[in-house]
């Protein structure tokens, strides 16, 4: 927008300006909101990008350029399109609805149908939370299988009913789509029933640690009798708010100790529950109660990781991304841990640090630095660090880390200063 002293343009002016061989003077005038409409649509053609870009960008713009520049060659004219159509859809007013509205969802449907993923990725992101987005926009987004496309839509567009989402997941969304429909801020109880049927592990993590997520009580017991076997569920389980007696009573008998040490310590159960809770872990550390399969209780930040058995298996080539996640998986924390330091080439304490301050970012790091793929950064967030699922950070695009390198590294650089000082 043009600085409050600038002088209203005549008509000539306007034209004098626009047919300058000077490219800012050009842009500086596609930015205006008091420019003549035929002359914002004659510079929607500049050969100039940046030129065309202002007037993408430009609220005052007349609608015919929608279409001219949802075609423009260049894909940041097209990314701040969809950006400002996004931002002045909902406040149109009933004239201008009727007028502008078929014009601008037919750019935003070229849009969505965008070659390059980038464009269809910043219509995603601008459209997320709109209440009145074009439902077939959203749902062509939504089944977009570009990750970075889907998942905005499926996370927090309330355009998108149940039975979208039931469809949606049926037919298999894009990577990652899943747990963006899990994280959602409510999930009703069929949409809830139908990511439970998908039987992934991640998606229903985040699924019980959603507060916002209703489940049925069948539903829930027949995770809690799973999550004996998939231990990515337990935590979030134990903390899951508002767990019937017999929900909070079987979940006893099938969490690893480490898990229901702290499950008993909830203050929400009654006192009746409470005291079968109890009963329950009593037998289970006694070695009388009914758990599934043997669990170890293994305390990372207490007990020495097996440094001969880590060293040699380093040695072999074999403490690898399937090594760490079997012994996540399967309780042996100690060993994770310490081969994560052994990977990433650093100390235990700073290890411990990581993990003991819950810090998502910094697990991630650590991760990373080892040399170990994101999802692996998954596991060690929940298991090691026990990071609430909502608090976790998940992959991108498949199994890419959504953080940079240079965050990462200034990650692991912070905790290896701090135990220097500490040290000192």
């Amino acid at each position: 927008m043009p600085p409050a002293a600038d002088p209203p343009l005549s008509y000539e002016r306007a034209r004098q300006l626009a047919a300058s061989e000077d490219r800012d003077v050009r842009k500086n005038l596609a930015q205006r909101a008091d420019v003549p409409p035929e002359i914002l649509y004659y510079l929607a053609e500049d050969g100039a990008a940046e030129v065309r870009r202002a007037i993408a960008a430009n609220a005052a713009a007349p609608h015919h350029t929608h279409m001219l520049l949802a075609r423009d060659a260049d894909t940041s004219v097209r990314c701040d399109l969809a950006t400002k159509i996004s931002r002045v859809l909902p406040g149109l007013s009933a004239e201008e609805h009727d007028k502008v509205r078929q014009s601008a969802h037919e750019t935003l449907r070229t849009l969505a149908r965008d070659q390059i993923a980038a464009v269809r990725q910043a219509l995603a992101e601008a459209l997320k939370d709109v209440a009145h987005a074009p439902a077939d926009v959203i749902k062509m987004l939504a089944r977009d299988t570009e990750s970075a496309v889907a998942m905005p839509v499926l996370q927090f567009s309330p355009v998108l009913s149940d039975d979208d989402l039931i469809e949606i997941i049926r037919s298999g969304p894009a990577a990652g789509g899943l747990n963006a429909i899990a994280r959602r801020s409510k999930v009703g109880e069929k949409v809830t029933d139908a990511v439970a049927a998908t039987n992934d592990p991640s998606a229903i993590a985040d699924l019980l640690g959603n507060r916002g997520a209703q489940m049925r009580e069948e539903t829930l017991d027949r995770l809690i009798d799973q999550s004996a076997d998939v231990t990515l569920w337990q935590t979030p389980l134990a903390t899951r708010p508002r767990l019937s007696p017999g929900a909070a009573t079987k979940l006893a008998q099938v969490l690893a100790d480490n898990v229901l040490q702290m499950f008993s310590q909830r203050a929400d159960l009654d006192p009746k529950t409470l005291s079968a809770v109890k009963d329950a872990v009593h037998q289970r550390l006694s070695g009388g109660g009914p758990a599934k399969k043997p669990m170890v209780a293994t305390d990372p930040l207490r007990d020495e990781p097996p440094f001969d058995l880590i060293a040699s298996m380093h040695a072999a080539g074999r403490l690898d991304a399937a090594a760490v996640g079997k012994a996540l998986q399967s309780n042996d924390l100690p060993f994770a841990l310490g081969a994560l330091m052994v990977l990433a080439g650093v100390d235990l304490k700073v290890a411990r640090r990581i993990i003991a301050e819950k810090n998502p970012k910094a697990v991630v790091a650590l991760v990373w630095k080892a040399g170990l793929p994101m999802k692996t950064a998954l596991l060690a967030q929940q298991r090691l660090a026990h990071v609430p699922p909502a608090e976790a950070i998940k992959p991108i695009l498949g199994d890419d880390y959504p953080l940079g390198d240079d965050e990462m590294t200034w990650q692991i650089e912070f905790y290896v200063n701090l135990a220097a000082k500490q040290s000192g």
